[in-house]
């Protein structure tokens, strides 16, 4: 499984995970070309090769109309429309403005509940600034060059104090930060500072797919994303890109029972909670208290997905309650292989790990090619015949 881990040992912020992620590329360099073609409106971009105590690594530096980001420009109130309505005109995937919105609405969220406001009524002002949304398209623009199958962050590192921002001094970690950690791991360390930005933490939310130490992992590479300002702690983010084979994924395992919801309401909550990612998710009966019958309702949800199936499930059953568990998953890889029979072409889902091969064809293909065929179901698939390379 291809994978990259997120070490943010010094907290996270958009242009370290940029950096970094640019590290993993043959050529870090190819980030400049990337940036410029989305055509960020009087942008320009460069990618240098610095150090952090003694550490090399990439930093990358962001010029509006020729003048540094961050030196001297200044931020304007940017509505949340402004900001999505630019990355939508970007010359880019539609995958990466669909990423890059995603993770521009869990800022706005985040600043929406620090304000009182709706989220329309948001408006930004660092994380509008146009090094900010480079720095987020960028970072989607790599994921989506790179590839990974997953994404593993370790905690982030907050830090703790004060900062100072548009609305004045504020504690560390800031409001809209200290929302967006929510669901995430997270620790203060023993150095004053802001560590982590709400940039950095909206990105690392959006993507990683669980958090803890680095699995066991055949590496590829590692890049270095330096931050700008200087700590007692190396202030650097590094990603590893490498092979992880048979590791236990860390998921979240959430339970509950319903005994006052009629079996045909509650059935509708499964493709629900699946469309929104979830990993599985499923119902099995139960007897619960004065003897009545009910259901238990199960569904497995990375971490970073937890609040999302908690929504789904409080809103859509009757529960008053739900149970969360800590699990580790241990999966085979899959893959789809074509397999070419009397009846057509038909897919073959393969898994391999643990020393072991399965394989079984695709029930959709099955039930497509028998109807097309005038057939049952078991006539084609006694005609798939698979071998393992």
């Amino acid at each position: 499984m291809r994978t990259i881990y997120l070490q943010c040992n010094a907290g996270a912020s958009g242009d370290m995970i940029v950096s970094a992620l640019a590290g993993l590329l043959d050529n870090p360099r190819e980030l400049v070309a990337m940036i410029d073609s989305a055509g960020i409106p009087g942008l320009t971009v460069s990618l240098e090769k610095g150090e952090m105590s003694a550490i090399a690594g990439n930093r990358v530096r962001f010029f509006i109309e020729g003048e540094e980001e961050g030196h001297g420009h200044h931020h304007h109130h940017t509505p949340v429309s402004d900001v999505l309505g630019l990355i939508r005109r970007l010359n880019v995937s539609d995958r990466v403005k669909e990423d890059a919105c995603a993770i521009y609405g869990i800022i706005a969220e985040a600043e929406a509940k620090v304000h009182g406001k709706p989220v329309d009524m948001v408006h930004f002002h660092e994380v509008g600034a146009l090094d900010a949304v480079a720095d987020v398209v960028g970072t989607c623009m790599l994921i989506e060059r790179l590839s990974p199958d997953s994404i593993i962050s370790s905690p982030l590192r907050t830090g703790f104090g004060e900062v100072h921002c548009a609305h004045g001094v504020l504690p560390v970690p800031a409001p809209a930060t200290a929302n967006i950690l929510v669901g995430m791991p997270a620790y203060a360390g023993d150095e004053e500072g802001e560590f982590c930005t709400p940039t950095g933490a909206a990105i690392v939310k959006y993507f990683a797919d669980s958090f803890g130490p680095m699995p066991m992992i055949t590496l590829d590479r590692i890049g270095c994303g330096l931050g700008s300002k200087v700590f007692r702690t190396a202030n650097i983010l590094r990603a590893f890109l490498g092979e992880t084979k048979n590791a236990a994924e860390h998921i979240k395992e959430l339970t509950c029972n319903i005994d006052d919801m009629s079996p045909e309401d509650l059935a509708g909550i499964i493709d629900l909670l699946l469309k929104a990612d979830a990993r599985d998710a499923f119902i099995r009966p139960c007897l619960m208290k004065k003897g009545r019958p009910g259901f238990e309702l199960t569904c497995l949800s990375w971490e970073k997905d937890l609040q999302t199936m908690m929504d789904i499930i409080f809103s859509n059953t009757s529960t008053s309650g739900i149970r969360v568990h800590d699990c580790d998953r241990y999966a085979m890889e899959y893959r789809h292989e074509d397999c070419d029979t009397e009846y057509g072409r038909i897919r073959v889902k393969v898994y391999e790990g643990f020393g072991k091969t399965k394989w079984k064809p695709e029930y959709e293909d099955l039930q497509e090619a028998a109807r097309k065929n005038g057939v049952s179901v078991r006539e084609v698939r006694d005609s798939v015949v698979y071998k393992p390379r």
